[in-house]
């Protein structure tokens, strides 16, 4: 993320709202942008939005980009479309929204789905509160405090030589393998959870596990903690509920990978690096 943009909880006392600030509108999981014709994605700078005739459900602060304030609303699903605004999912917004803006929406996305499926308290059902000073909603009759849901999840590049282990997992595109991936259980360590989900999906044992990067994702609220693994040992036996395929693949023979937006194409890229030329696919 761009290290102009400072993230903060609560607007102060003394911020300046007479200059128009950035808002990310979303309408359910979409999000609002201005419609351009050079498919470049445009984050609305509006000093309210009401300017628009937008409503907000609910209003989060996120901080502040190059000095300019950024909010995150949310917009009933039913309304028409202001002219001029024009909704779309984060996936297809990767590329079309500079680095630095895709990575706030991101950020936006989770807030609001938090702020959304929070507005109860989980233990006695009272209506919540936002806590003063915190990201987080807090129960006036039981004191329950509930912060943004961060559900950690491993994914691990396994390599055998010069060969990768790519999988297919049964709600893939047509034709992409990916390498393995799986939510951290209750009690686990990140390493374990490599080896358990590796072992799981595919019956291969791993050594030599290595950290290689992380990456949030927001679809909905996930971390992906990113590593690096040597074959121990083992025959591929695919878990069938999750995988419908895996397979050893060289740098020359790849199949269809996922696109430059995850972290998996971050570890298959470093591991084509290695040994040939880069991959020409999107």
């Amino acid at each position: 993320m761009d290290h102009s943009f400072i993230p903060a909880v609560e607007l102060s006392e003394t911020g300046d709202l007479s200059d128009r600030a950035f808002w990310f509108i979303f309408r359910g999981s979409d999000l609002l942008i201005l419609d351009d014709v050079l498919n470049i994605a445009t984050i609305p700078a509006l000093l309210d939005p009401t300017e628009m005739a937008l409503a907000p459900l609910r209003r989060n602060y996120l901080g502040t980009l190059t000095g300019r304030h950024i909010f995150a609303i949310e917009v009933s699903p039913d309304i028409e479309l202001p002219v001029g605004l024009v909704a779309h999912g984060l996936r297809a917004l990767y590329g079309r929204l500079p680095d630095d803006l895709f990575a706030i929406a991101g950020r936006a996305a989770q807030i609001i789905e938090w702020d959304r499926t929070h507005q109860f308290c989980g233990r006695c059902g009272t209506p919540t509160e936002y806590a003063r000073g915190e990201r987080a909603k807090r129960c006036p009759n039981c004191h329950l405090i509930s912060f943004p849901r961060l559900s950690p999840a491993i994914i691990v590049l396994v390599e055998r030589g010069d060969e990768v282990l790519l999988a297919r997992g049964r709600n893939f595109a047509e034709g992409v393998y990916s390498t393995l991936a799986g939510f951290v259980e209750p009690g686990e360590s990140l390493e374990g959870a490599v080896h358990r989900e590796v072992y799981e999906e595919s019956g291969i044992a791993l050594t030599d596990v290595r950290y290689f990067g992380s990456q949030p994702w927001p679809f909905p609220h996930s971390l992906m903690i990113g590593f690096t693994a040597q074959y121990a040992g083992g025959e591929i036996n695919i878990d069938p509920k999750e995988i419908a395929d895996a397979r050893w693949f060289t740098y020359d023979t790849l199949p269809r990978v996922p696109q430059k937006l995850s972290i998996a194409r971050r570890l298959i890229d470093s591991y084509v690096e290695k040994h040939g030329p880069p991959l020409e696919q999107p």
